[in-house]
């Protein structure tokens, strides 16, 4: 099968959805498909092996010059074509560049209208390549809010159409007044046009059907899937040496419930068991959210708690591998229903158990791996009460780790994602 996969990168951040687009891309070529992963807006950033090809389409240069100048979209795609090189693009958002919610509404608004919309030139430079250098028979985007593209795609190429849905919700209500309606109006023309969804839980794509507007029979759900070839050769199992301690590894913002798990941890320290237990914690954080992350700092220094906390970063692929091992149990407290959980598998394949909150996607996941416990989402005290309970349990903790481990390497593998993907894929393909 020849499939385009149009995946969003990230302004040079690990980003979750890139990621698993990433590994899923690399799947369908280990089975023998020709995949295409091709970047909007920005290269993407992974800690695998980056399949993506070596260009920009939708470029974030490009598009935001011609929402703001209307002499950039009258330009000959010869006279700004440079703009969407790689190059160009990391180097601008390597200085953290930021629009303001008011431009990002607009832009979005003016992106999902496709044709009619600022970028049209954009647009056409993406289905005219796709049409007469790569012509796939099956396209699949990340996310609907690139789906400003699908009636030109559907048009020239005449292929089916997929996308994939996971976190379009989040994006689409943290957007200003009236911009969030006029793209929600947008987005429910665009569902009409779509093939085919594709989502990773039941809850989520039960959520978005209605979200949608459309029918929950097109949405077909593809349990999340990830590479194991080294995850698998580490077990979680706690050093005698070494003081309990919770792992944290998403991305640093009040949207993952990092506040919830300092509070948690604070309230820990003071219970039987756990009077030293340390707090280690992985991720991106951008500078929007730095003063979020020094407002967290300052609750552990109050109550001099700092030396028991440790922040590495964002870590390559080798270094997060270590990261688990040097945990007993993890949590991203998410403050809201999370669509994916990627880092529930990365720790469970480490034989490290979870605690996360009873809500999106996280039920599903433990019911299905047995590898943690859920907490009250929001409650601190729940989430710091089943953290005392696995950290002075070392029984349950590592019969909750191996236990979740061998169901991620029997269930949720890239192969697997990648196999079951193609299943649905080949409901709409001859």
């Amino acid at each position: 099968m020849r499939i385009t996969y149009l995946t969003a990168g990230g302004a040079g951040m690990f980003c979750g959805s890139c990621m698993h687009d990433n590994t899923l891309s690399s799947a369908l070529i280990d089975l023998g498909h020709d995949v295409q992963l091709i970047p909007l807006y920005t290269p993407i950033r992974t800690d695998e092996q980056n399949v993506s090809i070596n260009k920009v389409f939708l470029g974030g240069i490009n598009v935001f010059l011609q929402q703001k100048v209307a002499f950039f979209r009258r330009l000959p795609p010869l006279l700004d074509g440079w703009l969407n090189h790689p190059w160009i693009i990391d180097r601008v958002a390597s200085r953290g560049i930021h629009t303001s919610p008011q431009e990002l509404g607009s832009i979005t608004v003016s992106m999902l209208r496709g044709e009619s919309g600022h970028q049209k030139k954009e647009l056409l430079r993406l289905t005219k390549w796709l049409s007469e250098d790569v012509r796939p028979n099956l396209v699949n985007l990340t996310n609907i809010l690139i789906g400003g593209c699908i009636p030109a795609i559907k048009r020239r190429l005449d292929v089916p159409i997929f996308v994939t849905l996971q976190g379009d919700d989040l994006f689409l209500d943290s957007l200003p007044s009236p911009h969030r309606d006029q793209a929600m109006t947008e987005v429910h023309r665009l569902a009409t046009e779509v093939d085919g969804f594709i989502t990773f839980s039941q809850h989520y794509a039960d959520f978005m059907s209605g979200y949608l507007k459309i029918s929950r029979n097109r949405i077909q759900v593809v349990p999340l899937g990830i590479r194991l070839e080294d995850f698998s050769k580490y077990s979680g199992n706690p050093k005698e040496n070494r003081p309990p301690t919770i792992g944290y590894f998403a991305r640093i913002c009040p949207e993952k419930g990092f506040h919830l798990l300092v509070e948690a941890f604070l309230l820990l320290r003071k219970m039987r068991g756990t009077e030293k237990a340390r707090l280690k914690v992985g991720g991106w954080l951008d500078e929007k959210n730095i003063p979020f992350f020094q407002e967290q700092l300052q609750k552990l220094k109050q109550e001099n708690n700092t030396e028991m906390f440790e922040y590495v970063g964002a870590p390559e692929r080798r270094e997060k591998v270590d990261f688990f091992r040097e945990v007993d149990v993890c949590s991203v407290p998410t403050t809201y229903p999370e669509s994916k959980g990627l880092f529930v598998l990365e720790s469970l394949a480490s034989g490290v158990p979870v605690v996360q909150p009873r809500h999106g996607s996280f039920p599903e996941l433990i019911s299905a791996t047995k590898g943690g416990y859920l907490f009250n989402p929001g409650d601190a005290e729940d989430l710091a009460a089943n953290l005392n309970q696995l950290l002075t349990d070392s029984s349950a903790r590592v019969e909750l780790g191996q236990r979740g481990q061998q169901k991620v390497i029997e269930t949720f593998t890239a192969e697997v994602m990648a196999r079951k993907t193609i299943d649905v894929y080949s409901q709409f393909t001859s």
